[in-house]
């Protein structure tokens, strides 16, 4: 890291902070297994969004307290996090803002003297309910679109405007686009599902080697279309949860408590989107 004089800005100070963590192609798993102890970031994505909350926190900081050292700012976080809890941030929202001064100051969120309230699965709003942007998109007139979201299971915008009708393959259980690069620059290969595996199929043929979908509507609720695809997978490959042991049981608990889950089946989901914890499955994708 470069040596910093008094006349560095406060936003410098963080992007160079940062900078020095970037890993960008190292394995954050091989790291963990070789008990790598130095601060590291891996995706350009958790770059932005750290760089981002991090200078936030600095000029509040600036402009409340007049501080315009990063040290000196270090003692305000918990102030800042206060702030924004009394301002109606979520919890998942508070808690990213957290990790991400705490990343900036290579400590951990217990560090800062922080605390913020559980997550919990009933306050999440995303794609909950019916939104102002809903009636700027039209399903019916994008029904192609719906349908190869709900079949696919694409992330974001961004997978969908990227894949390529040449990523379609068939094997012998199946339809699958293949190679999809996806956070942190993790590929994957997800299975088409069934029930809408003519429109993917079709979609795939008429792009060729081009791009499947040039443009993607912002409005568009590609995260919900997504929820649709891990609980209509899930459905097709959990057990009945009365004959699975305790141990292939996963129980949810607070709001849904109660609910019992299969965990192959959900470990089975999770690789399809691309995430390696059912937990995350279980809070926000699974729905009856």
């Amino acid at each position: 890291m470069r040596k910093r004089n008094k006349r560095t800005s406060l936003i410098r100070q963080v992007q160079d902070t940062l900078d020095s963590q970037l890993a960008i192609g190292c394995s954050k798993r091989n790291d963990r297994l070789n008990g790598c102890q130095v601060p590291r970031i891996y995706s350009w994505e958790t770059y932005r969004v750290y760089l981002r909350h991090s200078c936030d926190f600095v000029r509040w900081v600036k402009d409340q307290h007049g501080v315009r050292s990063l040290k000196k700012a270090k003692g305000y976080a918990a102030e800042y996090i206060q702030v924004l809890t009394a301002a109606g941030y979520a919890p998942s929202t508070l808690k990213l803002i957290a990790a991400a001064i705490a990343k900036t100051y290579c400590c951990s969120v217990d560090d800062l003297g922080i605390r913020t309230a559980p997550r919990r699965r009933a306050d999440i709003t995303r794609s909950r309910g019916r939104k102002v942007s809903d009636i700027h998109f039209s399903e019916d007139c994008n029904r192609d679109l719906v349908e190869f979201c709900r079949g696919s299971g694409l992330r974001n915008r961004k997978e969908l405007q990227v894949v390529r009708g040449s990523q379609l393959e068939h094997r012998e259980d199946g339809y699958y686009l293949v190679h999809i690069k996806g956070k942190g620059g993790k590929y994957r290969d997800v299975p088409v599902l069934p029930d809408y595996e003519d429109t993917v199929v079709r979609c795939c043929l008429a792009a060729g080697a081009g791009k499947v979908w040039s443009h993607v509507s912002s409005h568009a609720d590609i995260h919900s279309y997504r929820a649709d695809y891990a609980s209509a997978w899930y459905k097709r490959l959990a057990r009945p949860v009365s004959a699975l042991p305790k141990s292939e049981r996963y129980v949810c608990r607070c709001d849904r408590a109660g609910v019992v889950y299969d965990k192959i089946a959900m470990q089975q989901v999770s690789r399809y989107l691309g995430h390696n914890r059912i937990s995350v499955i279980a809070g926000h994708y699974l729905h009856d």
